[in-house]
This record gives C-alpha cells, sequence and structure tokens, in this order.
C-alpha cells in the first residue's frame, strides 16, 4: 500500500511540474494570430480577442481571454460578443507548439441574429447565371464547426427577422459535445419574457450535422417547457414532449415528424413543414387525443348587461403589453404566411362543451382564411361550422355557414352565460357574417339569418298552458285539469332568426306539444338580455268537461305577450278580450241566423239593419 501511494505522489509531482514546465515553456499570445487565421479562412467571420491569453491548468488545461467578438463578413455588428471566452486544449500536441481546441466555453455571451449582424456579400464578387450551381467537391459542406464541445453560459440570444419586433432568449445554458463525423448531442435551457409572459424552455437532442450546412437532422428529447404571465391560465401551461427535425438548405425547408407534445391535460402529435421565405408557406397535419382549450387559453368574459358591476367585482388580470404600441388590426399576422392545416381530435373541451371526433380542414392564403371542413360531436347531435375570415384588409371580414343537428340547447345556453333554462335539442342552418370571432363581437356586431328547430323543449319558469287555463278559471266557470309543472313543454318549435347586432328577430314561430298548440313573433335583445315576445297559445287539451265554451277555448288563440329582463319575465295576457269577442261574435252569429229566419217580418228587419250598423 505505502508502495503505491509513494508511486502516486510521485506521478502527481511529475504531473504538476510538466504542466508548470508547460505554461513557463508555450506562450498562449503565439496562437492569437493562428486562431484569428484558422477562423477567418473556415467561416470568413472575423475574431477579435482584446486583452492578452493567460493559461489556466484546474480543473483543465484552458487559455483564458477576455473580452472576444466574432463578426460576419461586412455586418454593422457582431454577431457574437462575450466577456470571457476558455478553450481546453489537449496537452499532448502542445510537446509539439500545436494548438488543438477541445471544447470552447463562452461566459456572458451575447448573440445577434438580427439584420445586422447578417453577413453582406461583397458587390464585387462574381455572380452566377440563375439556374445554375458550381458543382460542389466531395467533402466541401461550407463552414461546420469542428470543435469537439461548445459550452455558453449565463448568456442571451437575441433574434429579429426583417423589421419584426426583437425577441431575447435569457439565461442560455448549452452544452454541446460532437465526434468526429459531426454526431452531436446538445443540451440547452433558456428563458424568454415577451408581452409580460415568461416562457421557461429546456431540451436534449441528438443532431446529425455531417452534411451540414445542406442539410441538418435532429432528434430532441427531453423537451420540457413552462409558460406564465399575462393572459394564461393561472396554473401557466407546463408540458413536455419529443420531435424529430430536419432542415433542407436546397428548399430552405424546415420539415419536424414524430411530434409528441404534452401541454397541461392536452396531447398533440404530427408533422408539418415550413418553407422559409418572404412568405413562408406551412404544411400541417396534427393529431389529438384530447385538446382541453380551457386549460391552455383564458375565456373571455362576456359582456352582459350590468357588466360594469360584474368588472368591478372581478379580480383584475394583467393583459399584455405591446412593446412597440402598435395597435395591429385582428388577424393581421395571417398575412405573412400561407399554409393549410389537417387536424383530428379525439375529443376537444372549450367553455366546457365536450366536443367529440372533431376534423378540421383550413388553408390560409396570405390573409384569407378558408375553413372547408370544422364539423364533430356535441351533447349527441353533430355541427358544421365551414366559413372565411379574410384579415386582407383592415377590418377583418368573416363569414360562417352553421348546421347543428340535435345539438342539446342547454349546454350551449349554459357555454355562453345565457340566463335562460331551457332544454332541446336544436337543429340549425343558416349564414352569419361579421368582424372579430368571439361571443362578445357575435352579440354586438354580427348579422346573419338561420332557420331554427327545437324538439323536446322544456322552458322553466313559465307554463303558457298553465297560465292560460288559469286565467280563464277566474273569468269563467270552465275548470282545467291540476297541472304543477312549471315550465313550458313542447314537442317541436320552429322559427326563423334574423341577427342585426345583437338584436335577433324571430319570426314564423310554430310550436306544439300533446296538450296546446303556439304562433309567435318577436325580438330578443342579446347585449341587454331583454326581450318581446307575442304569442298565441292555443289550449287544445287539458280542460275538464265538455261544452260550448270549451269547444271555443280549444279552437281559439289567446295572446300573451312575455316582455322584460330573462331573468325576471313579464307576461300579459288577454283572456277576458277574447272570451268577451267570442261571446259576442257568437252572439251576432245567432241573432244573424235569426234575422235570416226571419228577414219577411218587420222584427227581422229592424235586426238585420241593427247588425249591419254594428
Amino acid at each position: 500500500m505505502r508502495r503505491i501511494l509513494t508511486t502516486l505522489m510521485i506521478l502527481l509531482v511529475v504531473l504538476v511540474a510538466g504542466l508548470s514546465s508547460l505554461v513557463l515553456l508555450v506562450n498562449p499570445n503565439d496562437f492569437r494570430s493562428y486562431m484569428i487565421k484558422q477562423v477567418a479562412e473556415r467561416s470568413g467571420y472575423q475574431l477579435e480577442l482584446d486583452g492578452s491569453l493567460r493559461w489556466h491548468v484546474w480543473p483543465r488545461l484552458s487559455i483564458l481571454s477576455g473580452r472576444m467578438t466574432l463578426t460576419a463578413p461586412g455586418a454593422s455588428a457582431p454577431l457574437v460578443r462575450a466577456d470571457n471566452m476558455r478553450l481546453d486544449v489537449a496537452l499532448l500536441p502542445l510537446l509539439s507548439h500545436q494548438l488543438q481546441v477541445e471544447q470552447v466555453m463562452l461566459k456572458g455571451a451575447v448573440v445577434q441574429l438580427t439584420p445586422e449582424t447578417e453577413a453582406i456579400r461583397d458587390q464585387r464578387a462574381p455572380v452566377a447565371p440563375k439556374g445554375t450551381s458550381l458543382p460542389q467537391e466531395s467533402g466541401d459542406r461550407g463552414w461546420s464547426f469542428d470543435i469537439a464541445g461548445l459550452q455558453v453560459i449565463d448568456s442571451v440570444l437575441v433574434f429579429q427577422h426583417e423589421s419584426d419586433e426583437q425577441m431575447t432568449v435569457r439565461d442560455i445554458h448549452l452544452q454541446m459535445q460532437q465526434d468526429a463525423g459531426h454526431q452531436a448531442t446538445v443540451d440547452f435551457s433558456g428563458r424568454m419574457n415577451r408581452d409580460q409572459r415568461d416562457l421557461s424552455l429546456r431540451f436534449s437532442a441528438a443532431v446529425q450535422a455531417g452534411n451540414y450546412p445542406q442539410s441538418l437532422d435532429a432528434q430532441l428529447s427531453q423537451i420540457s417547457w413552462q409558460l406564465q404571465g399575462a393572459d394564461l391560465p393561472a396554473q401557466g401551461i407546463n408540458g413536455n414532449g419529443s420531435v424529430n427535425v430536419s432542415w433542407q438548405e436546397d428548399a430552405k425547408t424546415l420539415s419536424f415528424n414524430a411530434l409528441n407534445l404534452m401541454a397541461n391535460d392536452s396531447t398533440l402529435t404530427g408533422k408539418g413543414s415550413v418553407v422559409l421565405g418572404d412568405k413562408p408557406v406551412w404544411s400541417l397535419n396534427l393529431q389529438s387525443d384530447k385538446l382541453n382549450l380551457d386549460n391552455l387559453l383564458v375565456r373571455s368574459d362576456i359582456l352582459l348587461s350590468g357588466g360594469a358591476q360584474q368588472a368591478q367585482s372581478a379580480p383584475n388580470k394583467p393583459r399584455p403589453v405591446i412593446a412597440n404600441g402598435v395597435n395591429l388590426p385582428p388577424y393581421s399576422g395571417l398575412k405573412s404566411f400561407d399554409g393549410s392545416l389537417a387536424m383530428t381530435a379525439n375529443q376537444i373541451v372549450w367553455r366546457g362543451l365536450p366536443f367529440t371526433h372533431v376534423t378540421l380542414q383550413a388553408d390560409n392564403q396570405r390573409g384569407l382564411l378558408h375553413i372547408s371542413q370544422l364539423e364533430g360531436s356535441l351533447a349527441g347531435g353533430q355541427l358544421s361550422l365551414p366559413g372565411t375570415l379574410d384579415a386582407r384588409s383592415g377590418t377583418p371580414q368573416a363569414e360562417f355557414q352553421p348546421k347543428l343537428d340535435n345539438i342539446e340547447i342547454g349546454s350551449l345556453l349554459k357555454a355562453f352565460n345565457y340566463p335562460i333554462n331551457m332544454t332541446g335539442k336544436l337543429s340549425l342552418a343558416g349564414d352569419f357574417s361579421g368582424s372579430v370571432i368571439d361571443a362578445n363581437h357575435f352579440r354586438r356586431d354580427w348579422q346573419g339569418q338561420a332557420n331554427l328547430e327545437l324538439r323536446d323543449t322544456r322552458t322553466e319558469g313559465l307554463n303558457f298552458q298553465q297560465l292560460v287555463q288559469q286565467a280563464v278559471e277566474r273569468s269563467t266557470d270552465v275548470q282545467a285539469q291540476e297541472n304543477y309543472d312549471s315550465a313550458t313543454r313542447l314537442d317541436e318549435l320552429t322559427t326563423d332568426v334574423d341577427l342585426d347586432r345583437g338584436i335577433l328577430a324571430l319570426s314564423n314561430m310554430k310550436g306544439k306539444s300533446s296538450l296546446m298548440q303556439m304562433t309567435g313573433k318577436g325580438t330578443l335583445d342579446l347585449m341587454k338580455e331583454e326581450g318581446d315576445l307575442q304569442f298565441g297559445i292555443q289550449v287544445t287539451d287539458g280542460w275538464q268537461g265538455q261544452g260550448k265554451l270549451v269547444d271555443i277555448l280549444k279552437s281559439t288563440a289567446i295572446p300573451l305577450r312575455v316582455y322584460g329582463k330573462w331573468e325576471a319575465l313579464n307576461y300579459s295576457l288577454q283572456v277576458d278580450q277574447i272570451l268577451r269577442r267570442q261571446l259576442q261574435n257568437e252572439a251576432k252569429r245567432r241573432l244573424n241566423d235569426w234575422a235570416e229566419r226571419n228577414k219577411n217580418t218587420q222584427s227581422g228587419k229592424d235586426v238585420k239593419q241593427l247588425l249591419d250598423k254594428q
């Protein structure tokens, strides 16, 4: 044991002595011009090193530099600048005065991918004819990163596309290792803050850069992110996943496949691609087992009557602040790209509505969005919502042709906070147009027409049949069967609807059940949540006994007006006037019959003359 310790001590002394001798014999500043020359020859970039280079021997043999910059040819600003750079070097090549860099470490670096840092082509350089390219020699791949390792700590990335807003990624930690065949492993973490939102991102990747820059392949795994801040759910959005990414230089195409992402309780799989250019062209094919939009998006509060009081009582939520202060028109981002989207989802939750078997087909052409297919199942029924959105001008124009078949209306009313307690199966076919696609603008600004049909409806609060029968009982000696139901039931109800900036007009209303028939018309104010509806209620059953008056009541439509706030409706029923009119008409009919039978007598002539004056 003593011999082993002695041997180790001797080796340690030799190693320390060797390193000390190396530090004394080799001056790292001798490599300054060599490094600058190598970077320029390989990439055309200009490397600048401020201050003197110095050795660092622990935990590994390294060369330390002060401030450094790396500038592209003709650029007005450096692409990379850092306060400190460390070059980890191999020991044995130094014995023959050769520099072999195993890893580059940058600390406090700022990487700028902006128009100012882009390389500018020399105007004197020859230009090849369009449509031609020079043959490429084997092994000539352009500039590549030939160092085995790269480490970036506590750094910042700034990127900007043309005149777009700058985006900044902070707290960057990057570790990359690659072999001689440019097969690399990458670990990355960073944080981006924009519009009062904070995104933390972390991933690992296996990169195949052997054919870079012609092509580049990467398999991203262990992706995790956390997004929090303004206009997001209170718990934020947390997710993880993996994806394979490929870049093709000739086609300027970035494609991805084997996408597998999770965000909160939502999942997303699929593939896609984007052709980069002045107007990127996207193509996406996505699938989801469950997409819970209520946990990914903040549900916009629907402004009701008394919205000011609700706003005062509701907690204030921070909203995103656009840094450049420019108010962009809604959906203006659609003008910046072309693309197509095909998507299927087993389940989508939106405003608490559980849609199933959803299919979406859409394409965008420079701001003209055409949704050829948007359909799915909801509450035992089917719905389809094709349409277009034209955002090419300042004010967007949306047109949709909804078609609903046997959708439970109660779930729709609850989802959009309508205080109407109604159930039933809704079928609808219509054509609507407006600007901004949300519930508030639909109530306030949209227009359109539709034909509506309801089956097996139950409306709580007012029982139309009961109102008529109770009014008749108070005015006559006719009795009705006891009915303690406080709801109006109809087997079917049809009406035409016309929406005009918050006013919903109902016409040609017809309904029936086993106890009554109904006609009507009227208006509903969606913003003020009030209405004025006029009905004709004909109670065909539920009377006790028989008689002439009962027969009259069964065949007579009793006028009923329902008006006021939806939560506190008023009604006006004109039973007395109708009964009085019916009695008058019956008396006139009998007098006419008597006068007709006695038309040759003076009494008959007098009665006929009196009736003609009425």
